[in-house]
């Protein structure tokens, strides 16, 4: 199996093992509960001399090591003198640590009205979600554009029920999770798993039946798309792949993931008024984050629900992309 073949079933995994987060027969679907923990101190973003790449993020690593395949998007030789000099490049940093994209600031807040969708509607719910992930490319865009990298929006790929996506089927036997496809860019989404449940396995509409949740989850999965364009997804890869220790490599996920719900924390907060995103609303979602993650006696490559809920809240109240830095934060806050 190659490259691309190991990192479709590394992800389309631990899509499936996402179902573990919603374990649980306590959860009642609107109940708010109460906040489990605080935000993580995350220092101003300091660049140092971590490997930098030259030009787009889409250039590095090599071709063995990349997590998906990219298409060609810019000229493959030198302008020759007939034709406009080719303009300089912005030197980006594509580490884990030190990550251009910690530069970005705040998203803007966002006209982005939800509307009565039903999550138990299919047509419904695809609306929702395909209308809201165009508001998240108007968030992310500029102000990673503004910074110097080349943004592209994900595409998605939302059935009813079941479908087969590049990195394996969604909802994957026992899951009801979306999952994002480094390969093709690509989210995918069944919307009756998600609200229903797929065999013994609880929907997020069962926890949580405000469209809010599941918008958030989407928000998390458009985060890994972040996470793509920006290089983070490569140099993670990477360095897993360097890895002996399953230890460590379950460590590298869980600071993936949990970046991931960070960000998706930055992008509610930047709709929280035209959603909109009520206080208890917000209640809801701090809860819901506090009740998914994983569960004792499985694999541990998504984050306790504590730490759940504590960097979903990082990216709401912080609100900063360099607060989602969790390759800095301490292992405690990312166990």
């Amino acid at each position: 199996m190659g490259a691309f073949g190991i990192v479709a079933s590394v992800l389309g995994g631990m899509a499936a093992l996402f179902v573990l987060m919603i374990i649980g027969g306590t959860m009642l679907a609107n109940s708010t509960g109460s906040d489990t923990t605080t935000p993580v101190a995350i220092p101003s973003y300091e660049p140092d001399d971590e490997p930098t790449s030259r030009g787009r993020t889409d250039s590095t690593p090599s071709r063995s090591e990349r997590p998906t395949e990219r298409p060609t998007q810019r000229p493959t030789q030198r302008p020759t003198q007939d034709t406009e000099p080719e303009t300089p490049r912005v030197t980006l940093n594509t580490s884990l640590k030190n990550n251009t994209v910690y530069k970005a600031g705040t998203l803007p807040r966002l006209n982005c009205r939800a509307g009565g969708a039903s999550i138990f509607n299919h047509t419904q719910l695809k609306s929702l979600i395909l209308k809201t992930g165009k508001c998240m490319d108007r968030a992310w865009q500029p102000i990673l554009e503004k910074q110097g990298i080349r943004f592209r929006p994900p595409n998605y790929a939302i059935a009813s029920g079941r479908g087969r996506g590049a990195c394996g089927d969604y909802p994957s036997a026992g899951s009801i999770v979306p999952y994002y496809c480094p390969r093709n860019n690509t989210i995918y989404a069944s919307t009756s798993a998600m609200a229903r449940g797929n065999g013994n396995s609880r929907g997020y509409g069962q926890i949580i039946s405000w469209h809010g949740g599941i918008i958030s989850m989407m928000a998390h999965e458009y985060g890994h798309h972040v996470q793509n364009i920006t290089g983070l997804m490569n140099s993670w890869w990477s360095t897993t792949l360097a890895s002996g220790s399953q230890s460590t490599k379950l460590a590298l996920s869980r600071r993936l993931e949990l970046q991931a719900t960070c960000f998706a924390g930055m992008w509610m907060r930047s709709v929280a008024t035209s959603y909109p995103v009520s206080t208890s609303d917000r209640s809801r979602l701090f809860w819901f984050y506090g009740q998914v993650g994983d569960h004792p006696g499985y694999p541990r490559d998504h984050g306790r629900p504590a730490n759940n809920n504590r960097w979903f809240r990082q990216g709401w109240e912080r609100d900063k992309a360099y607060q989602c830095n969790t390759w800095l934060a301490p292992a405690s806050t990312v166990s």
